[in-house]
């Protein structure tokens, strides 16, 4: 059984995609120093939900501070970092996003180990995509019971023109996830304009 697991596992880490933007890969949140006297800090965020939730694009637009229009599925994982300065800290959000079709929750563990956050993300226009997050965060939470879980939801502006019989009845689902004790975000629009700065709430 643990043989498998192993081949499991290098399985998976042969199929995760590195961008050039991304450095490489670094788990959980650990510290050091630099020559310049600042603290270097790596924390690692993890991204699930439905696939065409916007994750991507997210962490694309948090990163490189632009909207990818030209959307490609998530294959597997795929991964980018970022590094902000806080006080006299140097802090890097090491993120994995693990593409949201079935085939490819072998791979969970690889987003959800050591990750201190995990954005759990769904779409407010699709209502499934909300519904699909209480099995999400269960496995999540059988990987990584510590990590602080946000609650994301995207494509604001498709959901502020919907009936208002309809937004209320997508709200109370999502007073449902707040029993998990989630922090919740809207996002404006689908473009992830005005977004929240994700960095400084983790930190």
């Amino acid at each position: 059984m643990e043989e498998k697991q192993r081949e499991d596992a290098r399985s998976a880490a042969s199929r995760v995609e590195r961008p050039s933007r991304g450095v490489g890969p670094a788990g959980g949140a650990s510290a050091g120093g630099s020559g310049s006297g600042r603290n270097n800090v790596v924390v690692k965020v993890g991204m699930v939900g439905d696939a065409q939730v916007g994750k991507t694009s997210l962490m694309v637009k948090y990163v490189e501070g632009k909207f990818d229009e030209d959307y490609i599925h998530t294959l597997g994982v795929n991964f980018m970092e970022k590094t902000i300065a806080l006080r006299n800290t140097e802090i890097t959000f090491s993120i994995w996003d693990l593409g949201g079709h079935r085939e490819f929750i072998s791979m969970l563990p690889l987003v959800c180990n050591d990750a201190v956050a995990i954005l759990f993300m769904f779409d407010l226009s699709r209502k499934a995509t909300l519904t699909s997050i209480k099995e999400w965060y269960r496995q999540v939470r059988s990987i990584n019971k510590n990590a602080f879980p946000f609650l994301v939801g995207m494509k604001y502006d498709h959901f502020a023109n919907f009936a208002a019989e309809e937004q209320e009845d997508i709200t109370k689902q999502v007073r449902v996830g707040g029993n998990f004790s989630f922090t919740f975000y809207f996002f404006r629009d689908a473009e992830c304009h005005d977004y929240v700065d994700l960095g400084s709430q983790v930190c």
